[in-house]
């Protein structure tokens, strides 16, 4: 809201029409642009046709209307911004300096405006997508691959992060939509449970365990783990799971990416709970895990109550299509 203390001005016209305002005290407004917004246009327009009548004629407005709005522009700044020649009026120097910023902050908001109305152009917007490390190399392009099949010109932002991060972004608007694992269930979010992906138990190639094509995870329990850092959805379902086979893994390293965990197992420092690999891991060994049954859910989310952009809303059916078939190749 705008709060006004509004000062007596009287308005003199000497023989070249020239404006001069004489104010008992300054104006106060806590917010000028909200006040000032509406008339920029306006000013501009007079501005470069340095005639009222055709500012008028250009913006589809009476004459005498935009009058007054000049006039009551001059007031609220207490500068008078043009000088009246008859019909015609110029700049003051004033008026000049106030044009070129009033300018610049026009060409802003037409080309913000512009960006916004793109964005959300079925055929040309943009999706600002989320989605784990894990799903990054394969999971991901051939997703977006098939999307724009149907949708060749929708422009992708894409942002890779763990579960809680990436779920911050979402709620702070960042992003229309996540994949995300475990599923997100929340008030303020919806999500939908797309694909379950089996997990893996590690080892290096000359462990112990290595010639297994099985084993139940209690038989990792004296093993020294190698996991993602606490806030990593891996990490939940890690603690989950070996606590299900009753055991609380000792960690010796905590890492940001799957990759880096396998290359530590490959040296010799842990064994690790992941999902499969994209590429097969040289010095490495991937084991079937028979007992607790040890899967991942990944999900879509978004923020409930929000209405998407054609080009998210399409891509959001897209990925709802998926369904089964997420991590399908």
């Amino acid at each position: 809201m705008v709060h006004q203390a509004r000062s007596q001005a009287s308005l003199s016209r000497g023989r070249n029409s020239k404006v001069t305002f004489v104010t008992d005290e300054r104006e106060e407004r806590e917010d000028w642009a909200a006040l000032l917004a509406p008339r920029l246009a306006q000013f501009a327009a007079v501005a470069r046709h340095e005639h009222v009548t055709r500012a008028a004629a250009e913006l589809g407005v009476p004459q005498s209307s935009l009058s007054r709005a000049i006039v009551r522009l001059e007031e609220d700044l207490g500068v008078a911004l043009f000088a009246r020649h008859g019909r015609t009026v110029s700049l003051t120097p004033a008026g000049r300096d106030f044009l070129a910023s009033v300018e610049g902050a026009l060409g802003e908001v037409g080309r913000a405006a512009e960006s916004v109305r793109a964005d959300a152009d079925p055929a040309y917007g943009k999706v600002a997508f989320g989605f784990l490390h894990t799903l990054g190399p394969e999971t991901v392009p051939e997703l977006i691959r098939g999307f724009r099949i149907e949708h060749p010109r929708v422009r992708f932002t894409l942002v890779q992060g763990y579960g809680e991060w990436l779920i911050e972004r979402l709620r702070e608007g960042e992003l229309d939509l996540c994949l995300a694992s475990p599923v997100p269930d929340a008030p303020d979010l919806r999500a939908r449970r797309l694909a379950e992906q089996r997990l893996r138990l590690v080892v290096p190639d000359d462990h112990r365990l290595a010639a297994r094509k099985r084993v139940r995870l209690a038989e990792a329990a004296e093993e020294v783990f190698v996991t993602l850092e606490p806030g990593y959805g891996m990490r939940r379902i890690t603690d989950d799971l070996c606590a299900q086979a009753g055991f609380t893994p000792k960690i010796a390293f905590e890492g940001e990416e799957a990759e880096t965990l396998r290359g530590l197992v490959a040296a010799g420092l842990g064994v690790a709970l992941l999902p499969p690999p994209a590429v097969a891991r040289p010095g490495v060994v991937e084991l079937t895990i028979s007992a607790p049954r040890a899967v991942r859910e990944i999900g879509v989310a978004w923020v409930a109550g929000h209405s998407d952009p054609p080009p998210v809303a399409a891509f959001k059916r897209f990925l709802l299509g998926r369904k089964g078939q997420l991590l399908a190749g």
